[in-house]
Formats: C-alpha cells, sequence, structure tokens
C-alpha cells in the first residue's frame, strides 16, 4: 500500500511539472509575441509623429501603454510559474529518492505476485479439471436417468393399457348393472307414484268427507250459538232480579253473586266429573270382558290341542286326572284373578273420585292430559293387571309341580332380599378420632325449600345444593317426597355416585300449583349414615297488616288545645286488601 501510494504520489508530481512547463513555455510565448507588438507599436508611433498626425500618435501610445502592462504582467507570472516548477522538480527529487529506498522490497513484492498469480493459474486449472469431472458424472447420471425414465414410461404406457382394457370390462359391467338398477328404480318409483296416488285420492276423500261434515257441523254450531244467546241472556235477567231481591234485602250483592257464580261451577264441575266417571266405569267394564273374551277363545283354542294324543302310547290316568285338576284350579284362579282385579280397580277408582273431587276441575283435567300423554289412565290400580302385560294367548304356561313353585319362591324372595339390601343402605357409622358423628350428614342450602306467594298455573323452579357435612367418603339417593305434594311438585335429581367430605350436588324442585292452598312437606334422601329430608314449603299470597305504633301517646296538654299523632298501617304480604 505504500508503495503504490509513492507511485500515485511520483505519477501527480510528474503530471505538476509537465502542466506547469507546459504553462511556463506558453507565457514565455506570450511574452515573446506582446514584446514584438510592442516594438511595432513604437515604429508606427514614430511614423505618425513625422507625419503630424496627432490622433493616430495618441490612440498608439494608448495602445503601447496597454501592452507594456500586459508585458509586466506576464513577466510576473512567468517568474511565479519558474518558482513553482522548481518547487514541484525538489518535491519530486525527494519523492523519487524516497522511492529508491524501497525498490528491494518492490522487488519481493513483484516475486510475491508472480508467485500469487502463479497460484492462482494452478488452482484454475485445477478447478477446471474438477469441473471437467463433474460434468462428465453429472453426463453419465443423466443418460442413465434418461434410461430409467425411457423405461418407466415403457412400464406406465404398458400398465396404461392394461388399466384401460380393465377400465373397458368394468365399464360394460356396471353398465349392464346399471340399467338394472335403474329398471328396478323405476319399478320402484312407479310403485310409490301408484301408492302416491292412492293415498293422494284417501285425502281428497277425506278432506270432502270433513267439507261436507263442516259444513252439516255450522248449522249446529249456529244453533248452539243462538240457545247460548239465549242462555246468557237468561243468566243475565237472573242475576238482575238476584240483585235486585238482594238489595231489597240489605244483604251483599257482590258476595252473594261470586257465591252464586261459584256454586254454579261447582255443579258444572261434579256433572263433568260424573260423565267422567261413567265413561272410565265403561272403559274397565269393556276391558273385562274382552280380557275374559280373550281367555275364552284361549281355551278354545287349547281343548283341540289337547285332545290330540300320539298313537302309540299309553296315557296313566293318574296323570289324566293331575292335569285336569290343574287346568281346572287354573281356570279358576284366573277368574278369581279378573274378579278381583275388578274390585281392585273399583277400590282404586272410588279412592281417585274420593281424592279430585276436592280438586278443581282444571286441575283434573291437566292431570289426565298428562296422563293421555303417558299412555296411562288415572284408573292404573294399585296392581298391575292382566292388560299390564303383554303375552302371546296362544302359549299358557303349563301348571308346575307344587314342590317346585315352592322352592321357586324362596329362590325369589332369597334374590329379593340380596337386592333390596344395598338399595335400602346399611348404615355405617362414621367415626374421626374416636368420635363419633351425630346430626345430618347432608347440609342443603337453603336449608328450607320454601315457594313463597304463588300464583294458581303458574310453574316454580328452585335449584338446591347439598353437600356433604360427613367426616369421609359418603353417598345419598332420592327417595321421594311427601305424598299430598306429588300432584304438584317434582324432584330432578341424577345420583353423583360417591363424594367427599365438603362436596356438593344439585337437585332441582319444580312446583306447579294448582290449588290456592298452602303446602308443607318434605323432600326424603337416603346417604350411607342414615336417612334426611330437606323441608319443603309452599305458601299462598296473604296481606300481613301491621302498625307502626301499640301505644297512641298524646302527653300532657291543655283544655281545649288539639294534638294529632300519625300511624302507619304496613302491608307486608303479597296480596291487597281493604280496611276501615
Amino acid at each position: 500500500r505504500n508503495l503504490q501510494l509513492l507511485d500515485d504520489m511520483v505519477r501527480e508530481k510528474e503530471l505538476a511539472v509537465q502542466s506547469t512547463s507546459d504553462t511556463l513555455s506558453a507565457c514565455r510565448l506570450r511574452s515573446k509575441m506582446l514584446a514584438k507588438q510592442l516594438d511595432h507599436v513604437d515604429m508606427e508611433i514614430e511614423r505618425e509623429e513625422e507625419a503630424g498626425n496627432v490622433a493616430a500618435v495618441s490612440r498608439l501610445q494608448a495602445v503601447s501603454s496597454r501592452l507594456c502592462t500586459e508585458l509586466e504582467r506576464e513577466k510576473e507570472r512567468e517568474l511565479r510559474l519558474a518558482l513553482a516548477q522548481k518547487q514541484n522538480l525538489v518535491e519530486l527529487w525527494q519523492i523519487e529518492t524516497e522511492q529508491r529506498k524501497y525498490d528491494i522490497l518492490r522487488e519481493q513484492l513483484q516475486k510475491d505476485e508472480e508467485e500469487l498469480q502463479m497460484q492462482y493459474q494452478e488452482e484454475r486449472e485445477v478447478r477446471i479439471w474438477k469441473e471437467k469431472i463433474t460434468a462428465l458424472q453429472a453426463e453419465r447420471t443423466r443418460r442413465t436417468r434418461e434410461k430409467k425414465e425411457e423405461e418407466a414410461r415403457r412400464e406406465c404406457e404398458e400398465r396404461n393399457k392394461k388399466l384401460l382394457e380393465d377400465a373397458k370390462r368394468n365399464h360394460e359391467k356396471a353398465v349392464c348393472f346399471l340399467r338394472q338398477s335403474m329398471a328396478r328404480i323405476h319399478e320402484k318409483n312407479a310403485k310409490e307414484e301408484v301408492k302416491a296416488r292412492e293415498h293422494m285420492e284417501r285425502r281428497i276423500q277425506a278432506v270432502l268427507s270433513l267439507k261436507t261434515s263442516i259444513t252439516s257441523n255450522r248449522e249446529r254450531l249456529q244453533t248452539l250459538q243462538i240457545l247460548n244467546k239465549a242462555k246468557a241472556l237468561e243468566a243475565k235477567k237472573e242475576e238482575k232480579k238476584m240483585r235486585e231481591a238482594i238489595l231489597a234485602e240489605g244483604g251483599n250483592v257482590i258476595r252473594e253473586i261470586f257465591l252464586h257464580k261459584r256454586q254454579q261451577e261447582n255443579e258444572k264441575k261434579k256433572e263433568a266429573f260424573r260423565e267422567l266417571q261413567k265413561s272410565r266405569k265403561m272403559e274397565i267394564v269393556s276391558r273385562i270382558l274382552q280380557e275374559r273374551a280373550s281367555i275364552h277363545k284361549q281355551r278354545k283354542s287349547q281343548s283341540p290341542t289337547k285332545a290330540i294324543k300320539p298313537r302309540g302310547k299309553l296315557v296313566d290316568p293318574l296323570l289324566q286326572s293331575g292335569e285336569a285338576w290343574q287346568s281346572e284350579e287354573t281356570r279358576k284362579h284366573a277368574d278369581g284373578e279378573i274378579s278381583q282385579l275388578y274390585l281392585q280397580n273399583l277400590c282404586s277408582f272410588t279412592k281417585v273420585t274420593a281424592l279430585s273431587i276436592s280438586l278443581p276441575q282444571d286441575v283434573l283435567w291437566e292431570s289426565g292430559d298428562e296422563d293421555t300423554e303417558k299412555g296411562k289412565t288415572l284408573l292404573v290400580p294399585e296392581f298391575p293387571g292382566l292388560w299390564s302385560r303383554e303375552c302371546d294367548l296362544h302359549k299358557v304356561p303349563k301348571a308346575e309341580d307344587p314342590a317346585r313353585l315352592a322352592v321357586k319362591a324362596m329362590r325369589k324372595q332369597m334374590a329379593e332380599k340380596k337386592t333390596e339390601a344395598p338399595q335400602t343402605g346399611i348404615l355405617h357409622k362414621q367415626t374421626v378420632s374416636g368420635q363419633e358423628q351425630k346430626g345430618c350428614a347432608f347440609h342443603s342450602k337453603p336449608s328450607c325449600i320454601h315457594f313463597k306467594d304463588f300464583d294458581v298455573g303458574q310453574t316454580y323452579k328452585k335449584k338446591i345444593i347439598l353437600t356433604n357435612a360427613s367426616y369421609s367418603v359418603n353417598c345419598c339417593r332420592l327417595v321421594g317426597i311427601s305424598e299430598w305434594l306429588k300432584d304438584f311438585t317434582s324432584v330432578h335429581f341424577d345420583p353423583p355416585g360417591k363424594m367427599s367430605s365438603g362436596m356438593s350436588c344439585e337437585f332441582l324442585v319444580t312446583f306447579k300449583p294448582m290449588i290456592n292452598e298452602g303446602l308443607e312437606g318434605a323432600v326424603m334422601f337416603m346417604a350411607q349414615t342414615g336417612p334426611f329430608s330437606v323441608p319443603l314449603k309452599c305458601t299462598v299470597k296473604t296481606c300481613t297488616l301491621a302498625l307502626d305504633k301499640e301505644l297512641v301517646d298524646f302527653g300532657s296538654l291543655v283544655v281545649g288545645e288539639t294534638i294529632s299523632r300519625p300511624i302507619s298501617l304496613t302491608n307486608s304480604g303479597a296480596l291487597g286488601t281493604r280496611f276501615k
């Protein structure tokens, strides 16, 4: 780098010396030209003076003075350039002397550069050789790849040919199967169209019959509406007469009319209930008669099968008498069961009637709708009857030996005891650190389920949290609710299984009141440590009046003075009332 710098400085100084020498030579040439012009002007001045031309003389004198100043200026410039030339030459000589000091290093540098160039040449040749080898290898790989691609192309063409042939064969088979399936589909669609036409014809006939029935019922409806209007007018007239009579007697008109309307509603409900009772009695009797007829048919179907016996076999008379006795016993048992079933149905029906008379009619109709939705009626007996069992009428169980029946009954009782043992729950006492737990194993939040100020016909729901307050793992199951709450209250509880101490679960209580009466009961559960219950209370809307003062004290006063004291009467209940 230093040698390159010195070389650059030498070149710069040489260029400066050359430029200064060129400018110096140009300046000398200009000064010579100015000297020649000055001599020529002097000669012209002498000639004009001899001629006596004053103007030309003055003009030439001005030109000569100007040429003299320019000549002086050029000489000064020539001196400056000569000094600069000398200075540049001195600096150039100094740099050249400095450069001569590094001649050995310059030669060494030239040798190193030549060696480096030789090394670069060798590396270049080696790289070219390697590139030639790699190019040859690439050419070989290209040729092998082309061969493999050609072989693969040939194999692919052969495979495609086979696939095309297979596809043609499969296409022919598929076309054949498609024709068959399309023929089946067309047949099926034709059948469905025929069925749809028949169905549409039936619907059209039904619509036409409905239309005729509607037209026939319109006249009946009109007559019924006229009768209802006449009855309403008569009721209004009777109500007016009753009001006039009550006013004449001096009684409470609103109360008497309300009681009269309530009495009429009760009579209507009783009549509707009697009709419902009659219809249900008829249903029970028809079912019993149907069962008797089915049993009679069953006996008839069994009698020819019993009469046919295989030939060549002797029948023991004792066995015949035993079978006849057993068949007679089964017949008597069936007749007795039917009669007992009839009595049970009647008893349950009377119980239902006794319970339902005290309820309003809308409760009975709603419960009836729910029972019909579930496929049941209010006349379901306490014990299942013959119609609750789905059995084949053509298959009657054979009468068994009394000893075998007794053994089967004993085994059944033992199995029922075993299955009832975990259900009833074996009570385990929980002791921790020698202390036995006392009290309820589960705590409920809230502690009492209270449905307050309810409206008849509305539905209310409350979510209750049960927490395991025992010392260890415990579980619980729902036993039921109080008997008098079952018609209005339902409980949804999914048993969570075993619960650690402190864990909690939830259950939902739904209350749908049908009567405006207060109810109290409990939701009963069974835990491993014993039974427990959550109290349930339903209170109607009431008016709770209270005064803010028990004693009105006017204090001491003067005769003739008037003092007033305010008294606040507050109704904290949900039912409004009048007072005086």
